[in-house]
């Protein structure tokens, strides 16, 4: 099957840009014989004796940092998983205009990540300075919002999902 077929229109107007509050609230579209427009509360009264529920309780990592580079062009972050010693592997934007070993500032003009060489897979490795990526992440990132999301969010908690508890190191919006 051709994911083509799975290709539609979607005016911008009918994608949410904020959490519906209160969470449970959110709309639920059920289909099968017969097509059934609930909210996610109702949820539990769709389950049969029998049936499986898969709970994602990880978190969404703040992976996305704007920095710059030392001449101030702009370069976008988004740290994908560790790589071993050290390192992360990363989507870098603009990649071609950042030569290896790059050392990438924040606002204050503070180094704080250097950018290595390609991973022939689309990705860079990228190398924090000073900490671990954890904590420059905690301290420098942004929750990565699908990209048909354009307002930005007032409180990242309100993107991760009620049941969010374990950390992760995926970082990719779905």
């Amino acid at each position: 099957m051709e994911s083509a077929a799975f290709d539609y229109d979607l005016p911008d107007e009918a994608i949410a840009q904020t959490p519906a509050s209160p969470r449970d609230s959110s709309r639920l579209l059920v289909t099968g014989d017969d097509v059934a427009h609930l909210r996610t509360r109702d949820f539990p009264t769709l389950l049969q004796p029998g049936d499986v529920v898969v709970l994602n309780d990880t978190r969404v990592l703040p992976a996305r940092m704007h920095l710059a580079k030392p001449t101030g062009g702009q370069v976008e972050v988004l740290a994908l998983e560790p790589a071993g010693d050290g390192r992360w592997e990363a989507l870098v934007r603009p990649s071609r205009r950042v030569p290896d070993g790059t050392v990438l500032q924040s606002a204050d003009g503070a180094g704080v990540l250097q950018v290595d060489e390609a991973t022939g897979e689309g990705t860079r490795l990228v190398r924090p300075l000073g900490r671990a990526m954890e904590q420059t992440l905690a301290t420098l990132g942004s929750v990565p919002l699908p990209p048909y999301i354009t307002t930005e969010l007032a409180d990242d908690e309100r993107y991760q999902t009620v049941y969010a508890h374990n950390r992760t190191t995926n970082t990719t919006p779905v």
